[in-house]
């Protein structure tokens, strides 16, 4: 027998996955885990059994939920699957998956919509961060299609603003962990820094690369990320995330000048495998290396002056834009917020199906909140 499962298949910024309720995944949360596997075809290179994407991009999952904090009306927890190995992370953040929760959670009754725009206060449950999202109500209806583009993405989408809020250290407990602007790890200088992810940044010359090279170059160099995961174990401890063998941050950055009229050239990995374009949360913490003086970034990157700055970050398929908005003096610059614009759209919605072996559909989060 197949257990069903209702869930939404929606696209957030330059991700994809099932949006669930989190009252009809399992209580238990290494019996969920086990669901989440089931649901997107892990661990498998192809995912072929279940919906995941074979790429980290399209194997990501978000369960939304009643706010736990007074100040939100949505709880959101997000979980990246792990596609060759039975491993659910929620150790992480993920902001491009974010951009699909406020529509989900006006849709599902969690808060009214308001004529033209409705906004939703996100409760990011992995770090304990609120987001204010900005989503498009015409006629108190979610709109999804408008005249917004962002890289990594065909076409245009209704544009989706958000606001990411005291994310410094939200992980690691302070924005540069172990205090430096630089550490070196295994001869390599590397910024460690948390600003709603944990990052590890390095200048892709100090590492033989030119830190232009195509996702598939990346991916292709065997002794590149052997050296990569190296230098990310060893840094885990470092920002007090222990060991992180088993999770997908920090995650790793090559950074180089930029060359398409950006702020700066990136290549990141998630955490073994080279993105396609940068991570959402990702993106905010390498925009703050570049207005932090003396990171990896410093000398590389072209920062616009001004306290409002918009950061235009490279990637392998476009740029990334994140608005850092910057206090105090320029030796020592206070972060007062960081915003960004997400496109998302519902693919479609109904019900998953999973092995009944997996899970028979009983002790759901919504049956033990009724007894």
């Amino acid at each position: 027998m197949l257990t069903s499962i209702p869930c939404v298949l929606m696209r957030g910024g330059t991700s994809k996955g099932p949006y669930f309720l989190a009252s009809d995944l399992p209580a238990d949360t290494a019996l969920r885990d086990q669901v989440l596997l089931a649901a997107m075809g892990s661990p498998d290179n192809r995912q072929i059994d279940g919906v995941g994407g074979a790429d980290p991009l399209t194997s990501k999952v978000a369960i939304i939920g009643p706010p736990t904090r007074e100040d939100c009306d949505v709880d959101y927890l997000f979980a990246q699957v792990v596609i060759d190995e039975a491993v659910v992370d929620v150790s992480p953040n993920c902001g491009n998956m974010l951009a699909g929760i406020g529509g989900f959670a006006i849709e599902h009754g969690f808060l009214a919509p308001v004529e033209g725009e409705t906004v939703v206060r996100i409760h990011m449950v992995n770090s304990g961060d609120r987001a204010i999202a900005r989503i498009p109500t015409p006629g108190k209806q979610v709109e999804y299609e408008g005249d917004a583009r962002i890289d990594g993405v065909p076409g245009t989408s209704a544009a989706i603003m958000i606001d990411v809020e005291e994310t410094a250290g939200s992980f690691c407990g302070a924005l540069l962990p172990t205090g430096n602007s630089i550490d070196v790890i295994d001869g390599v200088d590397c910024t460690l820094m948390d600003n709603g992810m944990p990052v590890v940044a390095m200048r892709a010359v100090d590492l033989g690369r030119t830190g232009y090279e195509t996702r598939d170059e990346l991916n292709a160099d065997a002794e590149l990320k052997e050296r990569l995961e190296s230098i990310r174990l060893k840094a885990g401890r470092l920002m007090n995330l222990g060991d992180v063998t088993s999770m997908v941050t920090p995650k790793m950055f090559l950074l180089a000048a930029p060359r398409n009229g950006g702020a700066l050239c990136t290549r990141s990995f998630i955490p073994k495998v080279a993105h396609a374009s940068i991570g959402v949360l990702a993106a905010v913490t390498i925009a703050t290396a570049c207005v932090i003086p003396g990171t990896t970034a410093d000398g590389l990157a072209n920062v616009p002056g001004g306290n409002r700055k918009m950061i235009m970050l490279e990637h392998p398929t476009g740029d990334f834009a994140v608005e850092i908005e910057v206090s105090g003096p320029s030796h020592d610059p206070k972060i007062e917020r960081a915003a960004l614009l997400r496109t998302a759209r519902k693919l479609f919605e109904g019900n998953i199906l999973i092995p009944g072996r997996v899970w028979d559909g009983k002790n759901s989060n919504l049956e033990t909140a009724s007894t």
